[in-house]
């Protein structure tokens, strides 16, 4: 036992000090020791296809097309005091393989791009660097995966992790966001293109400069910004979350334009806003503002990049830029606030697909015009912009004197309508030693002045807060609660809310507080006794994150956790940092009540727990994928026919075409007829499953073609993630959908009592309370039922979400949905309840999930065309496919009554159903070939679809007998008795002509969508497919004249055959004696020219006169003679 805690005591203490090392390496350059690279190229490169060519007997098809990426994911790891290459190879040696889940965001426009949480999980393969060394077998070595791309997405987050083989070394997240903003100069080198990289930073760019907050659309942006480097048209710029950070001067041109509507005090160089979206990055400097949209090829299109800064409210006075965190309708929005000439008004910015747009709000009248003071100005504003609502904090100064007061103003860009929602006091309350305080108007007050500066709403759970000298809260814009426990002499300079249930807010004088949401304790983490502590002992573990002069330049969360980016100077360099803030430990520390106890010889501190429980576990989670949504693929590395186990770049660019692959079969998967398989991946191996031991037998016998052996079992989708305990990172709630879970609390000391009610006899109440609150009690309700465990001193409160049904209509998979939260608490735990875990230590007592109400993602309807011919078959007792069948589209007979059905496909879950709902099915678009199809108009679509049509254009009917509300459309289910195709006379498919010698075809463009008339989902099912119908009947006329046609040819030869025979035997004495006398002709003429060629020969021979003249009567005799004889004369010539 000694040994085993003295070994788990060594492993907490040092896989703490281990951490995961991950950089991006080029295509090209794996394998190389110190090669790292930006990520700025975005499209796959063929460079995996002449690998590929190589595996002729593989499982692979070599028909298609494989692609790799620009680059490689490279990963070590490294401990504090030791050899990083001596680490990475004792873990290679040990069996260690580093697992790697890549997570790809959404992009914003989900009108563009499909709403998907999407995974893949990589093994990193090994492979020994190029460097040459004098081992022979083991040198310097990395693991590489591949860094894969996705259309869509621009925002990746890599996740690291042991497979348990080994040293321990804590999971570790880093990010590997596309940075449009970079480019390649003619040197090939990288530049970037919104100004020139300082390479050097200097001490004046971050000493003695005050911190500023981090301003972003959250889990969008993949690049962040930061402003605020004195006298420097400069910023901060990263593309990894401040991992790595660079320092651009920026090429903007830096008028001064100010005048007597826009007034200013000085001019400075310094960039005093900036805010990144996911494409664009927006710069204030003075009252100028600019913005630039990077090259993302990805989500945009290339014609809306930028080549310079752009300005925009060129004639505007631009007093500041307000960032709004959260996307809405597939927009992103930056908010502008005026001075000068439109005080009273701000400028709303929207960003879609790298389209920005500005629109100036209030429409009609200003706020000042609109309240009916003289002066006024916006101080800051906030949007609520699922709801489409301004909150403005307005400063107001009173018609006759010069007070100001200050005011919360709602506005609703929808109506148009402007409300007083808060007045605020002039003076901070009196909140005589209470935490918190109501304010109701009849409190008390201090001498000194209420200055607010800022505003921030939550959208998850609905909590507006109100910050300057002082802190309000309110959860419903008209109760606000004054928190007492922030010092009234402190000013707030910004906050930072992690959207998680933690927000932190920093002062002008570089003091961080902390508040969880829902309570009302503020907490200062530093300066304090448990940062000073904090300190102390990182340095003496000799952290190279700290050092005696530093300057914090902001802080920020990100995913839970609180991070700080800090300039440290070290032995008088200096350089920026980033570190993890722990707050749990910065409030354990701060626990003041400790004791000295004697344990063994040596005295142990402990401190006093003031925790209400002991324990405080989750039990009954359900598996998280059906609520989170996340769709996760996994992808192993080919097997590689080296005995030491080393990958080479070929088997590393397999494992690049086979990851490809496995991303665009997952794209290609969102198609309208289902597979008879739902999985994706089961067209890739359904024709190589049968050989599966075939390639088994050549990998064991070190055959495999190209060297490597690709396993079909290693690249599947997965579909049964287990929770580990732990709440999702969010949850989707469709119509009605509950999610359960149970917390097991086990009691500090005695907790329990009995009910002093006779009544109640053997019934226990404990001290335990759990209370659950949610962001919208109209939309979700949160049951809890408590189960006491006396005998173990415990309790049980099972804990169940559910839909109310109430607020939400329907909606695509994914679009418009309803944020809201569920915040659960255990009463007496705030700041004070703590546990170590191998991530480190945790509180514990406060949990907050983000809750999304709607269609989740993921979910599809699909034609089941599957079972579709089998009852199709059974019903009209025949099928007849068209004779050039096409096995993706196969053909229904037109004279066939027709019977749909649909599949809800669970693209997260694996699960696939038949459709129960109802639904409404019209014909869209059509053509007699796939060339030639159209779609239709409304009126079109009204008229062949209705049966409420009177102009003889239904395409279909159905027997069935229910419609619509306006009794426009049919409404089916797949109870339906079925579909009659008609193609009534002035259809599109009435009289198609036959394009050969078959039936004439038809090709339908079918839309179905249950909008309206299924209240079972919130899901917006809409499925456009195509019917291929064939078999159609001519019309009237048309039959009537190929009839006609066919009869006149018919009987033209029937006549002309009797004709043939009954003058055959004329024509064929006719044709005798004509050839005859042609033969006579031809023989008489040829005897002509013969003897005419004789006579004038022999007279050549004469001595003197021709024979003629001799004697004629010869002549003449003789030519009389052949005119008897002409046959024997003509015999007699060819003799001779």
């Amino acid at each position: 036992m000694l040994l085993v805690s003295w070994r788990l005591w060594a492993a907490e203490d040092d896989f703490h000090m281990c951490t995961w090392i991950v950089v991006l390496n080029e295509f090209h350059s794996v394998g190389e020791a110190s090669s790292t690279v930006q990520f700025f190229e975005q499209e796959p490169k063929d460079t995996v296809g002449r690998v590929f060519s190589m595996l002729t007997d593989s499982p692979i098809d070599p028909n298609e097309k494989y692609m790799g990426f620009p680059y490689y994911l490279k990963v070590n790891y490294s401990c504090e005091g030791q050899p990083s290459e001596d680490l990475v190879r004792s873990g290679h040696l040990m069996g260690m393989r580093p697992l790697v889940l890549v997570t790809f965001y959404s992009a914003v426009n989900f009108y563009r791009w499909k709403i998907e949480q999407l995974q893949i999980q990589m093994e990193a393969a090994p492979f020994r660097n190029k460097e040459t060394c004098l081992a022979s077998e083991v040198c310097g070595m990395s693991w590489y995966t591949p860094m894969p791309l996705k259309n869509g997405s621009v925002v990746m987050r890599v996740d690291v992790s042991t497979n348990g083989l080994g040293p321990f070394i804590p999971p570790k997240s880093f990010y590997m966001n596309i940075n449009g903003f970079l480019k390649l100069d003619e040197k090939k080198k990288i530049q970037f293109t919104i100004g020139d990289e300082f390479f050097y930073m200097m001490p004046w760019h971050f000493e003695n400069v005050s911190s500023r907050p981090l301003r972003y659309t959250l889990d969008h942006s993949p690049v962040l910004i930061l402003g605020g480097i004195p006298h420097e048209k400069a910023i901060l710029i990263t593309d990894t979350n401040f991992q790595d950070v660079s320092l651009v001067e920026l090429s903007i041109d830096s008028c001064w334009v100010g005048s007597h509507y826009c007034p200013q005090t000085g001019f400075t160089a310094t960039i005093q806003d900036a805010i990144s979206t996911e494409t664009t990055l927006f710069i204030r400097q003075n009252q100028l503002v600019y913005y630039f949209t990077g090259t993302y090829s990805t989500v945009l299109d290339k014609s809306l990049i930028s080549r310079s800064w752009i300005r925009v409210l060129a004639n505007e006075c631009i007093r500041q830029l307000c960032p709004v965190h959260f996307d809405s309708n597939g927009t992103e929005y930056v908010i502008a606030l005026s001075m000068g000439k439109h005080d009273g008004y701000l400028h709303l910015g929207t960003i879609r697909d790298g389209r920005v747009a500005f629109s100036m709000y209030p429409k009609e009248w200003s706020v000042c015009e609109t309240m009916n003071v003289v002066k006024c100005s916006i101080i800051w504003a906030a949007m609520i912009s699922d709801a489409f609502l301004l909150r403005m904090l307005v400063e107001n100064t009173q018609s006759g004197s010069s007070q100001k007061y200050y005011t919360v103003i709602g506005y609703d860009m929808v109506t148009n309508e402007l409300e007083v929602l808060y007045t605020f006091p002039e003076f901070i309350p009196d909140a005589r030693g209470l935490e918190f305080l109501m304010m109701l108007g009849t409190e008390t007050y201090t001498s000194t002045p209420m200055i607010p500066r800022g505003m921030l709403f939550n959208t998850h759970n609905k909590l507006l807060f109100l910050w300057g000298n002082f802190l309000l809260q309110s959860y419903n814009n008209e109760n606000f609660i004054y928190l007492a426990v922030f010092p009234k002499e402190l000013f707030i300079k910004f906050l930072t809310n992690s959207f998680h249930g933690d927000l932190v807010m920093v002062t002008d004088t570089e003091e961080v507080w902390y508040l969880q949401e829902g309570s009302y304790t503020v907490y200062r983490l530093f300066p304090s006794r448990g940062w000073d502590m904090y300190v102390s002992l990182q340095n003496m573990h000799h952290s190279s994150l700290f050092a005696p002069e530093e300057t914090m330049i902001t802080i920020f969360y990100d995913r839970g956790q609180l991070y700080q980016i800090a300039y440290i100077k070290k032995e008088g360099k200096g350089r920026i940092v980033k570190r993890l803030i722990p707050v749990e430990k910065l409030l354990m520390y701060q626990q003041r009540d400790y004791q000295l106890q004697r344990q063994g010889g040596y005295l142990k501190l402990s401190f006093m727990d003031f925790c209400p429980f002991v324990v405080m576990r989750l039990q009954d989670v359900p598996n998280p994928q059906a609520y989170t949504r996340e769709e996760r693929y996994l992808a192993r590395p080919p097997l590689v026919m080296e005995r030491s186990g080393f990958h080479n770049e070929n088997s590393l660019a397999v494992y690049q075409g086979l990851v490809y692959y496995l991303l665009w079969l997952h794209s290609k998967y969102d198609k309208p007829y289902a597979d008879p398989e739902h999985d994706p991946t089961w067209r890739w191996w359904k024709n190589k499953k049968e050989d599966e031991n075939y390639y088994f037998y050549l990998a064991s016998n070190w055959r495999s073609a190209g060297g490597v052996h690709i396993d079909m079992e290693s690249y599947e989708k997965i579909y049964n993630l287990q929770p580990e305990h732990q709440l999702p990172e969010r949850i989707f709630l469709d119509k009605g959908t509950t999610y359960s879970f149970s917390i097991f609390l086990a009691a500090q000391g005695n907790s329990f009592k009995m009910q002093a009610d006779l009544d109640a006899a053997f019934q226990v109440q404990s001290k335990l309370v759990v209370g659950v609150v949610v962001g919208d009690p109209l939309c979700i309700e949160a049951l809890v039922q408590q189960k006491v465990l006396a005998n173990r001193n415990s309790v049980q409160f099972l804990i169940t979400l559910k839909d109310k049904k109430l607020c939400y209509d329907q909606g695509i998979s994914g679009h418009h949905l309803l944020k809201t939260s569920m915040m659960i608490k255990v009463l007496g735990s705030s700041g004070y309840c703590f546990r170590n875990t191998n991530r480190g230590l945790v509180m514990q007592g406060n949990l907050m999930v983000p809750v999304f109400i709607g269609c989740p993602p993921g979910k599809r309807l699909a034609f089941d065309i599957t079972y579709t011919l089998e009852y199709n078959r059974q019903q009209n007792k025949h099928y007849f496919d068209c004779v050039y069948s096409d096995p993706e589209m196969p053909c229904f007979l037109f004279r066939d009554m027709f019977y749909p059905f649909f599949l809800i496909q669970d693209l997260v879950t694996g699960d696939s159903g038949s459709f129960n709902g109802s639904y409404v099915m019209k014909v869209v678009g059509g053509g007699p070939t796939m060339d030639d199809v159209r779609d239709y108009s409304e009126e079109e679509i009204y008229r062949y679809n209705s049966p409420m049509d009177k102009t003889g254009s239904l395409i279909w009917n159905t027997k069935t007998e229910r419609t619509t509300n306006d009794m426009a459309f049919h409404i089916l289910s797949h109870k339906s008795l079925g579909i009659e195709w008609l193609c009534q006379e002035n259809s599109p498919c009435y009289d198609t002509v036959p394009q050969s010698i078959f039936s004439p075809e038809f090709y339908l463009k079918v839309l179905v969508s249950n909008r309206d008339v299924d209240s079972s989902t919130y899901c917006d099912y809409q499925l456009t497919f195509w019917l291929h119908i064939h078999g159609f009947p001519l019309s009237s006329k048309r039959a009537l004249f190929i009839v006609v046609v066919s009869a006149s040819v018919f009987l033209g030869l029937v006549i002309l055959y009797i004709a043939a025979c009954v003058l055959l035997p004329y024509v064929l004495t006719a044709w005798n004696t004509l050839r005859w006398k042609i033969n006579n002709l031809m023989a008489s003429d040829s005897y002509y020219t013969y003897a005419t060629s004789t006579a004038v020969f022999s007279m050549a021979s004469q001595m003197s006169f021709p024979e003629s003249y001799r004697d004629p009567s010869k002549v003449v005799s003789k030519t009389f003679q052949e005119k008897e004889e002409p046959e024997s004369s003509f015999g007699m010539k060819s003799q001779a």
